[in-house]
């Protein structure tokens, strides 16, 4: 079913083009650099005047960008072709504002980068689990021996921006990109060969006016859909199948049963696909090496996505038996005592920390707290109430969530000391049970972003367990 199509548009019609980019984090480099390469006239802006910004900033003006930090020159935005908008500039940011009431439009970075590659699309997006499915994706292509570039939105340094993609000496069969809902706000022609949604929960409710707003980001995905499209949705999700609405394209259901019509499920234990009338047994779920029943999800997805982009069954087969988890994400740290430790801190929702708690059978000392994005603290009570032996809150976010979840479990509120939150944790767990970070919060009050959280977690154990 691989069906390349062009996405690029040729780089002589580019040449003298004047790109400015707002921005100057990894994406908004990588579309600095990719505007140069393609004989763009640059010009980059940052309010950010720190050392790193500063020396990336250096970096490109080394190679014939225009670089100005500490301010954006409105006057000089609004006269460029292309305006290429990084995901970390708030939609309510007064330079965009400015822009707006000027009439003048904006792009983002994948959107800007599509547009100069050359093979398949496949664009992922969703609440949880984005990562590693479009990574999954990824390997499970590599091990049908189709080649596949991976990148986009994917944190920690796993898989470059998209605009480094378009820069690949040879071009890919596929390019596999992980969408946030950022950057789907700024898409124009962006279409997807096959899009993928994992799932949908509120989130970033302290960017967003509304969850409604948040959806209506992902929503984009299906903004160019036609009849050539490929969807792949979550089974009996009636948000997301309303999100689609009526786009056109062929979708294909994840998570099911072979009853109900799925094209990828569980069936007496072992992962299937069926998208051509013939179930295709993978592999028995407890040979998958991801912890957790939301992995299989995530993995029932990777594998309908790469089947329908061409990939054999015993390709898929081998890239699920090679699957490892991915940094901070259900990462087991260590078992002792009979007490296993395991790194959840990309859990930044609500929604993602009660996928994590669901997909556990052993009882749980759950780790809860950072900084506070207005959800629903209350949404994880049922859940801690079967499953939890204790809660340990800490951060920003502690008193609030521990006032929410006090009546359903036993709470244990701790404050900015993350070793004592470890070492209060070491003495509640009893053999058998798992020691689960999965804070449901952002980190920045206590850290940098998520992986030192997840770092400084793993470190901890290690010296405390």
């Amino acid at each position: 079913m691989n069906r390349p199509l062009a996405h690029g548009s040729a780089t002589q019609a580019f040449v003298g083009t004047s790109v400015a980019v707002i921005g100057l984090g990894a994406s908004g480099s990588a579309a600095a650099r990719l505007a140069l390469a393609k004989g763009g006239e640059v010009y980059v802006s940052d309010l950010r005047t720190d050392p790193a910004t500063s020396a990336r900033g250096a970096e490109l003006e080394a190679v014939g960008a225009r670089v100005e930090l500490g301010r954006h020159d409105t006057e000089r935005l609004a006269r460029a072709g292309v305006v290429v908008v990084s995901p970390g500039i708030p939609p309510d940011a007064p330079v965009l504002r400015r822009l707006s009431d000027r009439g003048v439009g904006w792009i983002s970075e994948p959107e800007f980068a599509v547009r100069f590659y050359s093979g398949s699309l496949i664009a992922l997006t969703g609440t949880n689990g984005k990562t590693t499915t479009v990574l999954l994706a990824g390997q499970l292509l590599a091990s049908s021996g189709i080649a596949a570039a991976v990148g986009g939105n994917v944190g920690g340094g796993l898989a470059p921006a998209a605009s480094e993609l378009a820069l690949l000496d040879t071009a890919p069969a596929w390019y596999v990109l992980e969408l946030s809902s950022f950057q789907l706000a700024g898409i124009e022609r962006l279409r997807p060969d096959i899009g993928v949604i994992t799932n949908l929960a509120p989130d970033h409710l302290d960017r967003y006016p509304s969850a409604d707003a948040y959806y209506a980001d992902k929503a984009r995905l299906f903004r160019n859909g036609d009849d050539r499209s490929i969807w792949v949705l979550p089974h009996g999700d009636a948000r997301i199948e309303s999100l689609a609405g009526d786009t056109p394209g062929a979708r294909y259901h994840f998570g099911g049963t072979a009853e109900d019509g799925s094209h990828a499920y569980v069936a007496d234990g072992v992962m299937t696909l069926d998208v051509a009338g013939q179930p295709e047994a993978l592999l028995p779920v407890n040979e998958l090496p991801l912890l957790g029943r939301h992995n299989v999800m995530n993995a029932l997805a990777a594998a309908l996505t790469a089947r329908l982009a061409g990939a054999g069954r015993d390709g898929i087969a081998e890239g699920l038996r090679a699957a490892r988890a991915l940094p901070h994400r259900m990462e087991p740290v260590l078992e002792r005592g009979g007490v296993l430790w395991v790194n959840d801190s990309k859990a930044t929702n609500v929604s993602a920390t009660l996928s994590a708690l669901a997909s556990l059978d052993r009882p749980v000392v759950a780790l809860l707290g950072g900084k506070d994005k207005g959800e629903a603290f209350a949404d994880l009570a049922e859940t801690l109430a079967r499953c939890a032996r204790a809660v340990v809150t800490f951060g920003s976010a502690g008193p609030r969530i521990a006032e929410s979840l006090e009546d359903s479990v036993d709470v244990v509120r701790l404050g900015d000391d993350f070793k004592a939150v470890v070492e209060r944790a070491s003495e509640l767990a009893r053999p058998g049970d798992i020691v689960l970070l999965s804070p449901a919060c952002s980190s920045f009050d206590m850290f940098d972003d998520y992986e030192e959280r997840g770092r400084v977690f793993t470190e901890t154990v290690r010296e405390v367990a």
